[in-house]
C-alpha cells in the first residue's frame, strides 16, 4: 500500500471529508469507528488520555479500514509534533495558533532541515515502517502531510489572514467552543457575542485560499456545516458516539415505559 493521505487527496479534489475523534484509547472502539467509513480518524492528545504506544495500537486497529490517521497534539510543541510524525500520523491539528509566527513554528516542526527543525530519524520510526519503506516515505511525505492550525481565540480571528499566508499551513480549523470561551461565554454558542465572533471568523476564513475545517456543533447537522463553506468536519468521536447512543436508548425507554400484557402467573415481589 502506497503512503498516501487519502483524506487530503479527497479534499484537494474539492470533495467534502468527515472525521471522528478517537479519545477513549480503545483499539476496539477505534476499529468500530474506522469501519463506519470516516475519511479520517483523529487521535486527540490535547484532551484525550492517550500516549504514543497507545496511538500506534489505535493506528494499527484502523489500518485495514483505511481512514487517514491524524493527531491533535496537546500544544504547538516541536518535540510532540516530531514524535507524532515519527509514529506515522499523516495529519496534525495544532491548537491555539494565534499569529503567523506561531503558524510558522508549527510548519517548521513538521519539516526536516534545511527548511524546518524536525529531528531526522525516519529510518527508526513507524512512519517509514521502521525503515522498510524509507525511500518511499521521504519522497511522499512533503506532499502527504495535512497541517491544520486551530483558530480558537479573538486574537487568532484577527490574524486569520496572516496565519493563512504562511506557506505549509494547509487548513484553518475553527474551534467554536474555545472561541466562545475567549469572548467570555464558555460553551454558549448561541450567545450573540459568541455567534458574532464565529461568524466573523468564518467570513475571514472563506476569503483565504486554505482548506477549512471545524467540528460539528450541538444541534446542527453535517449538511448545515458544509453549507457554511467548510471542507473537513469532525462529526463526532468514539466516546461521544457511544455515550449518545446509550443515553438515547435508555432515555427513550424511561420516557415512555412499554405497556405489558398481564400474566396469569406473574412473579410476585417479596415484602420486606
Amino acid at each position: 500500500m502506497a503512503i498516501v493521505n487519502t483524506c487530503k487527496r479527497k479534499l484537494l479534489k474539492g470533495e467534502p471529508a468527515i472525521g471522528a475523534w478517537l479519545s477513549m484509547g480503545s483499539p476496539i472502539a477505534a476499529e468500530i469507528v474506522a469501519n463506519a467509513g470516516y475519511d479520517a480518524v483523529i487521535l486527540d492528545h490535547e484532551h484525550g488520555p492517550g500516549d504514543f504506544l497507545n496511538a500506534i495500537s489505535l493506528m494499527q486497529a484502523v489500518g485495514e479500514a483505511g481512514p487517514t490517521p491524524m493527531m491533535r497534539v496537546p500544544w504547538n510543541d516541536p518535540v510532540y509534533i516530531k514524535r507524532a510524525l515519527d509514529i506515522g500520523v499523516m495529519g496534525v491539528i495544532v491548537p491555539y495558533v494565534q499569529n503567523a509566527e506561531e503558524a510558522r513554528a508549527a510548519v517548521d516542526a513538521c519539516r526536516y532541515p534545511t527548511v524546518g527543525i524536525r529531528g531526522v530519524a525516519p529510518h527508526a520510526g513507524r512512519c517509514s515502517r521502521w525503515g522498510a519503506r524509507l525511500g518511499e516515505y521521504l519522497e511522499a511525505w512533503p506532499k502527504q502531510l495535512l497541517l491544520m492550525c486551530q483558530i480558537e481565540t479573538e486574537e487568532a480571528i484577527e490574524n486569520i489572514e496572516e496565519i493563512a499566508a504562511v506557506d505549509g499551513v494547509d487548513m484553518l480549523f475553527l474551534g467554536p467552543s474555545d472561541v466562545s470561551a475567549s469572548v467570555g461565554h464558555m460553551l454558549d454558542l448561541t450567545h450573540p457575542e459568541t455567534a458574532a465572533a464565529i461568524e466573523r471568523a468564518e467570513r475571514k476564513m472563506r476569503k483565504t485560499s486554505k482548506l477549512l475545517g471545524t467540528v460539528i456543533r450541538p444541534g446542527q447537522t453535517l449538511n448545515w456545516t458544509f453549507e457554511r463553506g467548510f471542507d473537513f468536519i469532525i462529526a463526532g468521536g468514539d466516546s461521544r458516539l457511544l455515550g449518545a447512543s446509550a443515553q438515547a436508548q435508555v432515555g427513550g425507554f424511561r420516557d415512555k415505559l412499554p405497556k405489558r400484557p398481564k400474566r396469569a402467573n406473574a412473579p410476585h415481589r417479596k415484602r420486606r
